[in-house]
């Protein structure tokens, strides 16, 4: 018995079964490549689910965690850290806003649950009576698994099993416009919205809709929240996707590749929305602990200094005419931005695909039944892309060649 099978074993009979049983146990990565715990390497284009921004074994990444560990692992929120403080700095500067403030938690869907607790306060405030609660969010869109983030998942599957969930949410189709405008009325507190569904298949917005959508909320006194977990960080050649369109949310989430592995959230605020939160009324034991905030700070000190962004736009680049020159049967459409993008299926065989790469050495994720999601570190260079496009033609035509006509 493989030393994955033998893991494999383990996990069946200790994990909970909400994952199932991955198919590999990894052990150890460098740059953009894994490696299982048999011996065998793996381009990595999965990135943690867009987490590992400097890929692995990062050297600035390293060596900031094994200082502030060795220093000041933790402090709770009961006490200041300079590493937290220094992020929240950084971030806010970034963001183009002195008046900015930021809330740190452990993932993504923390991050969400504060922009949804200062939707809660504004709509409060806006109307004592609580007629202002309703919360406006799309079809297919996936904005966490906690109770709160999960009532505004556009996913009926994951969020269904579930209910009763906090509400009222009303779910529209994402990027129509009408349908967005007729869906925020006087009772709506705020609009969640994505710039580019990432588990809803990899759609991005269309053009002008997130533009339209800061309009309409400016109109209707609603906040509008973008939800950046997945396309920030440099991860579609900008800080931020949505700003470099030129909206301005009022309240931004953050998380995965901010931390570059390690578990951080950010939530930031703008203008009265940053103002909303008050001793007491929310808080966490970890977010944004001195080890996590540590890790951000390395990670956006490095994409500065070793312009990350520019190699995400460069490489980008060669990925995307490396997607869009594959062809066959089963190759509907490739869509994406930056180093995030997605191949589009004629038919449900993502998973195929994505086994056919794993054992030709190629780590890509089916985030649908007919798409595949691709998401390498932000590091990675040409050569790295092209033999990933490589063995995803191979792998296509195999899987082609077992699909019925």
């Amino acid at each position: 018995m493989s030393e994955n099978e033998l893991l494999a074993k383990r996990w069946s009979q200790a994990m909970m079964g909400n994952y199932g049983v991955p198919p590999l146990a990894l052990v150890s990565g460098n740059g953009a490549l894994v490696t299982d715990a048999d011996g065998h390497e793996y381009v990595d284009f999965v990135g943690g689910i867009a987490v590992s921004a400097l890929g692995h074994g990062h050297p600035a990444l390293v060596a900031a965690v094994t200082e502030q560990v060795a220093r000041l692992a933790h402090s709770s929120n009961l006490f200041m850290h300079e590493p937290g403080i220094a992020l929240a700095e950084k971030l806010i500067e970034l963001a183009g806003d002195p008046d900015a403030r930021v809330y740190f938690g452990n993932d993504g869907a923390e991050a969400n649950e504060c922009a949804l607790k200062i939707a809660r306060l504004h709509g409060r405030k806006l109307d004592p009576a609580g007629n202002r609660l309703a919360v406006v969010s799309t079809n297919n869109s996936f904005h966490g698994r906690t109770m709160g983030a999960l009532s505004i998942t556009g996913n009926a599957a994951k969020r269904v099993p579930f209910e009763p969930l906090p509400g009222p949410v009303r779910f529209v189709d994402y990027g129509d416009v009408p349908a967005l405008r007729e869906s925020v009325d006087d009772s709506v507190a705020a609009v969640f919205l994505e710039p580019m569904q990432g588990e809803g298949g990899m759609v991005p917005a269309p053009a002008g809709y997130l533009a339209a959508a800061r309009q309409i909320c400016t109109e209707r006194g609603a906040l509008l929240v973008i939800d950046e977990v997945q396309s920030g960080i440099g991860r579609t050649g900008h800080w931020f996707a949505s700003l470099a369109e030129g909206v301005r949310p009022d309240v931004l989430s953050l998380a995965k590749g901010l931390g570059g592995g390690m578990p951080i959230g950010a939530c930031l605020a703008f203008g009265g929305a940053a103002q909303l939160l008050t001793p007491g009324s929310h808080g966490s034991t970890f977010g944004g602990n001195p080890v996590s905030a540590a890790a951000a700070l390395a990670v956006l000190r490095t994409i500065e200094s070793d312009g990350v962004l520019a190699n995400v736009q460069r490489v980008g680049a060669v990925l995307q005419a490396g997607l869009r020159s594959l062809t066959g049967p089963l190759v509907a459409e490739v869509r994406g931005r930056g180093l995030w993008w997605g191949i589009q299926l004629t038919a449900p065989v993502a998973a195929a695909v994505e086994q056919q790469a794993l054992q030709a050495g190629l780590l890509v994720n089916a985030v649908k039944p007919d798409v595949l999601r691709l998401a390498p570190p932000l590091i990675i260079d040409v050569a790295a892309v092209e033999r990933a496009v490589e063995t995803l033609r191979q792998a296509l035509a195999r899987v082609a060649a077992e699909v019925p006509a």
